[in-house]
């Protein structure tokens, strides 16, 4: 009965990542290639995922609904964020996971990417508004250790390696999103190697807050007589507070002017201090080359768009945890087939095909997710060894993850809502908090518009397909190892994806407007492609184990494969006509027409 249910507390899904990580990737082999068989060991992965877990389970998830409820509180002296946060950052940094994957020189554990994104994970999803502080600090200990000089790495990076400072990406202005041509920021050389930062930047997550002392901003901003547009644009570094009076010598620190001045008022991720910040000639350090900011800031915003495609994931395995649990339990009506429970008043929502569906979709959304996201993760422990096919694969892929990964997050969780009903709408349930905080996924670090354009123009056509030809040689490598339940269809829809990329190339030859018309559908066909090869790949290894004990988690990574390749993988169908009836149909009306409207 209702009064009996409630909120379900969060559980890490320890079993999913062990199944992905130990038999579906073989994170053992993949380590031993690297060098680091004895240093990342299944032993060494399952102390360190268990101790997430329960850090996870015990300190975040409990404030993961009060700190919404609460928000953060912006006064003069600063921001504070809700009650139990900055000790948990505490927690956090004592037990030495900001620096898990950083090098040793820095202070770092010189763990790989790939095992920190399984601990990414269950933070994320414990509490999204938390973790996103430490995710945004986790993408400026990447940039400034590729980019940064060694002032900047003895005495920024490794406080951020240490996690007792914080940092942030400073790009958006009121007048600039997506389109960074518009940039105003300036930057003043002041002689001493040192530059002063004037202007405003919005959006900042975690832009001031109460975890740390000092916060380190990495904001992009011009100099005098630079280029116009992108090419103008440089980096730096421009820390809350400076070391000693012109902000290189001394130990005692000193405020820096910056500021924030107001914080946002969100449609959700309220427990996240999303900044307004004010820049009156703060003291700033150039990062990398003049001019080439966006070189740099492009290892940030690479590291920030896989971060977020672990939202999507966050957001659907939440969603997931919350409605099926409710649907097991709640009992309405009767099934179409008789009375299941003819003891009780009625049946579990479970009977009914149409909650199933539902349960179905955020099921195959979120095993699905986290098999693309360890797969791209893996990616980038290659790509840091130098391998060059990797790196591309990896970016080729960002987008598809980005884009494709959090409109599924979004989906499955407006589909959790639908699960409760009415009361999916009600704030105690959890569910209607888990729509408002995915929401902005799917336009944070390139909106899923963006996201499709990079795919097309810069990760497709650019190389004249072969990356993506590349990707195709890798999946068709595979088929051996391919259950024949799901070969046929796979192989149909690889060989489909072939033949729709080189028309849509084709194509925008003659008229550029077919790639803008169709990019969007590109990606989200390419998404549900992709997803099929890990789900075909996902029930061979559960057929092959299915043998061993754990029999319902085997039987239930079959059904949801087949799942999706029967109710979910068809709409990529509907997209690829979409994709054919080509641009006319979108550009028809003039500006002038669009203009007409808004006069009516």
């Amino acid at each position: 009965m209702i009064g009996v249910i409630s909120m379900p507390a969060y559980k890490a899904p320890l079993r999913e990542i062990d199944f992905i990580t130990n038999e579906l990737f073989n994170f053992d082999q993949h380590y031993e290639s690297l060098g680091l068989g004895d240093s990342v060991n299944a032993e060494t992965r399952e102390a360190i995922i268990n101790e997430g877990a329960k850090f996870c389970e015990q300190v975040l998830a409990p404030l993961h609904q009060s700190g919404d409820e609460e928000g953060c509180h912006w006064s003069s002296e600063g921001v504070t964020t809700p009650k139990g946060f900055a000790a948990a950052y505490a927690e956090y940094v004592e037990g030495g996971w900001p620096s898990l994957s950083m090098p040793e020189e820095v202070g770092g554990q010189d763990l790989p990417h790939s095992l920190n994104i399984a601990v990414g994970e269950i933070m994320g999803q414990a509490n999204h508004a938390w973790a996103m502080i430490t995710a945004l600090t986790s993408g400026a200990r990447q940039t400034l250790l590729a980019h940064g000089n060694s002032f900047q790495k003895e005495h920024y990076l490794t406080k951020l390696a240490s996690g007792e400072w914080t940092g942030t990406m400073c790009l958006t202005e009121p007048q600039c999103g997506s389109d960074l041509s518009f940039l105003k920021t300036r930057a003043d050389d002041n002689g001493d190697g040192t530059y002063a930062i004037t202007g405003t930047k919005i959006f900042i997550s975690g832009g001031e807050h109460d975890f740390t002392p000092n916060i380190v901003h990495i904001v992009l901003a011009r100099l005098p007589g630079a280029p116009e547009g992108t090419k103008g644009i440089s980096l730096f570094l421009v820390p809350k507070l400076l070391h000693g009076a012109d902000g290189t010598n001394g130990s005692e620190l000193k405020r820096n002017a910056v500021s924030c001045g107001s914080l946002e008022n969100k449609m959700g991720i309220h427990a996240n201090p999303t900044c307004v910040m004010n820049f009156d000639g703060a003291t700033g350090f150039l990062i990398g080359e003049a001019n080439r900011g966006l070189n740099c800031m492009f290892t940030f915003m690479n590291s920030a768009r896989l971060d977020t495609s672990l939202q999507g994931l966050t957001h659907a395995e939440l969603a997931l945890q919350g409605a099926l649990g409710y649907a097991l339990e709640r009992e309405a009506g009767r099934s179409l087939r008789g009375p299941q429970s003819p003891d009780r008043p009625a049946d579990s929502l479970m009977v009914h095909p149409d909650v199933r569906r539902m349960i179905l979709t955020i099921k195959s959304f979120s095993e699905g997710a986290r098999a693309f996201i360890y797969y791209v993760a893996q990616l980038s422990d290659l790509e840091k060894t130098g391998d060059e096919l990797s790196a591309k694969l990896m970016g080729f892929l960002t987008p598809i993850s980005k884009g494709f990964l959090t409109e599924c997050g979004v989906e499955a969780a407006n589909i959790g809502v639908q699960v409760y009903g009415g009361h999916g709408y009600i704030k105690e349930w959890g569910m209607e908090q888990n729509v408002r905080d995915a929401r902005i996924a799917t336009l944070y670090e390139g909106t899923t518009g963006v996201q499709s354009m990079d795919l097309l123009g810069r990760k497709v056509l650019i190389d004249g397909g072969q990356t993506f030809a590349a990707f195709l040689a890798i999946i068709r490598e595979s088929y051996p190892e391919i259950d024949n339940d799901f070969l046929p269809a796979l192989e149909m829809q690889i060989d489909q994806w072939e033949a729709l990329t080189h028309a849509i190339m084709s194509n925008a030859a003659d008229n550029i407007d077919e790639l803008g018309a169709s990019s969007f559908d590109y990606l989200m066909y390419a998404g549900y492609t992709v997803l099929a090869w890990f789900w075909a790949r996902m029930a061979s290894v559960a057929k092959a184990n299915s043998e061993k004990s754990d029999t319902a988690f085997y039987r239930s990574k079959v059904e949801t494969a087949d799942f999706y390749f029967k109710k979910i993988l068809p709409r990529s169908q509907a997209l690829k006509i979409q994709i054919e009836n080509g641009s006319a149909v979108v550009m028809a009306s003039s500006i002038d027409d669009f203009k007409d409207l808004i006069a009516l």
